[in-house]
């Protein structure tokens, strides 16, 4: 046995040979062996495993909830409770399909497998939609929007379900394999709920649920549909050139599928339910106040009354229900350094190159006007429309550069208007528009402080007093976003790092830049829109004489340099060149 082990085995290629001699000898050239290579099964591995790297590129699967939260916090006012469930199911169902990807040889998961699709309930305005772009937005993933009350059981009248999936793909620009991990967002999805009767429209209500039930869970949707004829004629001439039926499809197995409505009267329901289960709420209920406040018990067995089949509802494991916005949350958004609604106006105006600001009073009365309109946040950007749209109308024609929004302004736009153009008030005035520009920025400042700390830890940021004064100096060009200012800043810091490796390996030189150093290249970068890695080298350059030169007199090969050697380079390697002397 030990010298049958010493015995050196046969190649694959030689085994073939010494087998097809044996065969041909026996029965002559019509046998013969012919192997697979033993590579093939690796080349497939390599395969998916690029493709799995390809992936996990693409998209942030490793985002935690309470990261997310925090990030929706930047922009979202109020609603924590259903941030906190949405942050939480997503960044879920994203880290499991990561761990999909990675442990493919674990087959569990196609048993097991439970979609975190999202049920959202509110009434409009309130921000369903906005959070849910803010989260794609933040995963990397395409984001469809429709319409339920626009499809159709058979896609021939208004829309196909499907066709929601096919819009994806063209949201990740034709990118197959980015689009599979998408999200598809439905709204007003309560109008498609039966009433109970299969006369009229509800027939084709249910018939749009049933519809929906595979998408939602998993199916293979093929990417031309049957009824569109350019697609058609394109398979035509396909086949006709090769001779093959070409079929694209799209899995929809982790696609996320989130719907949302308003579902007027739904908490009559729950309260119904509650009652009759005798669980302390044995008061008469009549205020619209207190029946909102229902909302959050809702169950399956509700939405199920509402109108919808349990199947439906059963793919809707994950509920979160939207308070409604009241006149001091309308105003936090309006406050809120990330204002959608204030920096789009304010985009609007410095378009034709008039600077907009907004004072605090005006924010206020702006917020109560909206809160009177009923439609949430919607009603802000209506009031604030109505407000500046004669401003923004006649003031591109004048020379008018600053407007200060006031109360007076909300209250009596085209009166304020006419006052301007006659130069009998202030609105426009350099003194006025410093003031309020001021109190905008000394609000930039406490909302820095309040949550700075956790921007700065989230994207690997040391956060210098002059960073903070960098970040509200800038806030324009950081696109009016203060998340963006901190990632931004701890890009351009990372690149400066960059530099100094790189700077390293070509010159043998190890140069450290102070804190100090670097809040002096970021200032520049920023503020004068330069790239900090051309900065780097051109304000190093002007060092690297002296650098070597004591490099050679005296060994050292690694400098601390501070932002003195940036503002006066000569009188710095001076002193280097002196220390290396007097040593």
């Amino acid at each position: 046995m030990d010298e049958l082990r010493d015995v050196e085995l046969p190649s694959q290629k030689e085994l073939e040979r010494e087998l097809n001699e044996y065969l041909a000898r026996k029965y002559g050239a019509r046998v013969r062996v012919i192997s697979a290579p033993f590579l093939e099964p690796k080349r497939k591995s390599k395969e998916k495993e690029e493709k799995t790297e390809r992936i996990l590129s693409k998209i942030n699967f490793d985002l935690k909830p309470q990261e997310l939260i925090a990030y929706l916090d930047q922009y979202v006012v109020k609603q924590d409770e259903a941030k906190a469930i949405l942050a939480t199911k997503i960044c879920t169902h994203f880290n499991r399909i990561k761990y999909w990807l990675t442990h493919r040889q674990h087959t569990w998961q196609r048993v097991h497998y439970i979609k975190n699709n999202v049920l959202m309930i509110g009434p409009t305005g309130v921000g369903k939609t906005f959070i849910i772009k803010l989260i794609a937005q933040k995963l990397g993933v395409p984001f469809v929007k429709g319409d339920a009350t626009k499809f159709s059981e058979t896609g021939y009248v208004g829309g196909d379900v499907e066709d929601l999936v096919r819009e994806l793909v063209d949201q990740a620009n034709g990118d197959l394999e980015l689009a599979q991990f998408g999200i598809i967002y439905i709204d007003e999805i309560d109008k498609i709920a039966s009433s109970g009767n299969v006369i009229g429209p509800d027939v084709s209500r249910t018939g749009v649920q049933r519809a929906l039930l595979k998408p939602m869970e998993e199916t293979e949707v093929n990417l031309k549909a049957s009824f569109d004829p350019i697609s058609q004629l394109e398979a035509i001439e396909h086949y006709r050139r090769t001779g093959k039926r070409p079929r694209r499809v799209i899995n929809t197995r982790h696609i996320l599928f989130i719907m949302s409505g308003a579902f007027n009267h739904l908490e009559e329901i729950i309260k119904q339910r509650l009652h009759q289960q005798g669980i302390g709420f044995g008061a008469k209920v009549t205020s619209k106040k207190e029946i909102k406040s229902y909302l959050p018990y809702v169950k399956a067995e509700d939405l199920v009354k509402y109108g919808f089949e349990s199947e439906f509802i059963g793919r809707l494991p994950v509920i979160a229900v939207f308070e409604p916005l009241e006149t001091e949350d309308l105003y936090q958004i309006l406050k809120n350094p990330n204002s959608v609604v204030i920096n789009a106006k304010k985009q609007d105006f410095r378009a034709y190159g008039i600077e907009l600001v907004f004072e605090d009073e005006a924010l206020r009365l702006l917020a109560k006007k909206a809160a009177a309109e009923g439609t949430g946040a919607r009603g802000l950007v209506s009031v604030l429309e109505k407000t500046l749209l004669p401003f923004e109308q006649v003031l591109p024609s004048t020379g008018i550069k600053r407007l200060v929004v006031t109360k007076e302004v909300v209250l009596s736009p085209k009166q304020q208007l006419e006052a301007l153009l006659r130069g009998e008030t202030d609105i426009s005035s350099e003194e006025r528009f410093a003031q309020a520009i001021a109190a905008e920025r000394a609000h930039l400042e406490v909302v820095i402080e309040k949550k700075g700390k956790k921007l700065a830890l989230q994207y690997g940021l040391v956060l210098t007093p002059r960073r903070k004064e960098l970040i509200v100096k800038a806030f324009d060009e950081f696109e009016f976003d203060l998340d963006y200012a901190f990632k931004r800043l701890a890009e351009l810091t990372k690149e400066i790092e960059l530099f100094v490796e790189t700077y390293f390996e070509e010159t043998g030189l190890k140069c450290r830049f102070t804190e100090e150093a670097i809040d002096f290249l970021l200032e520049k970068a920023v503020l004068k829109q330069k790239d900090v890695l051309s900065l780097c080298h051109s304000m190093v350059q002007n060092l690297e004489f002296g650098l070597k030169l004591v490099m050679e007199r005296t060994g050292q090969n690694e400098f601390v340099i501070t932002s003195e050697a940036f503002i006066d380079p000569d009188a710095f390697v001076r002193r280097l060149i002196q220390r290396s002397y007097d040593n």
